[in-house]
């Protein structure tokens, strides 16, 4: 059969390396440039302009003039999902990198996924917040209980703010390195950006982890207790 959506040349374009590791690298939720993206990719820059060329004609990415510097970040909440499946996929199968990072554990423990929090602390306030009765099954995903919404709200968070998007407001992502489900869409970006804004969290700069201080990793557990 030959009805829907043709995949192969999406599939073409993430399945060539030097374009995957760019895909990879923007999963932080940072725009980069051409020339940050081309180290991070191994390439030249005429190399990786035309690389980026073609994900901006995919809709794969997206970019943004500032100045004499253009920036270029993931399309959208889709592409990261679709993205974050893959990681799955390959990580089930055990297509895993020869060497290790030595940021490896602290990845597996925090991580950006896109604009929301993963590893085994986005599984931990996923799972938490879940036997607390935040939330209960909703055609579009998770619906966010009266109690869920006091205990969010507790920390600062405008749920209604997140829930006036045009995106999913609150849905599940399942976590490669866990194999369990941590908290995507609008709500867990709020979240996120509350735990950086309130010093609990902070992302580093140049890779997708999310360091949480001693402190605020405490404060994070206390408030899910």
């Amino acid at each position: 059969m030959k009805d829907g959506p043709n995949i192969i040349g999406i599939a073409a374009l993430i399945g060539d390396h030097a374009r995957a590791e760019v895909l990879t690298a923007l999963m932080s939720g940072m725009a980069l440039t051409a020339t940050e993206l081309a180290d991070i990719a191994g390439v030249t820059k005429q190399t990786i302009s035309a690389h980026l060329a073609k994900l901006v004609d995919a809709g794969l990415l997206a970019v943004e003039a500032q100045g004499r510097h253009r920036y270029f970040r993931l399309a959208d909440d889709d592409v990261a999902q679709l993205l974050e499946s893959l990681m799955n996929v390959a990580f089930r199968t055990g297509a895993v990198r020869l060497r290790s990072s030595p940021r490896e554990p602290a990845l597996r423990k925090a991580r950006v996924c896109y604009d929301h929090l993963a590893g085994e602390l986005g599984v931990l306030v996923y799972e938490r917040l879940l036997a607390h009765g935040a939330f209960i099954p909703d055609a579009d995903g998770l619906r966010l209980t009266g109690a869920g919404s006091a205990m969010i709200k507790a920390i600062g968070v405008d749920t209604a703010a997140a829930a006036g998007t045009r995106r999913a407001f609150c849905r599940t992502c399942l976590d490669w390195s866990e194999r369990r489900h941590h908290l995507a869409g609008a709500l867990g970006d709020a979240l996120l950006a509350r735990f950086e804004e309130i010093g609990w969290a902070k992302r580093s700069l140049d890779s997708r982890v999310v360091a949480f201080s001693d402190a605020g990793e405490q404060d994070l557990r206390l408030w899910l207790a």
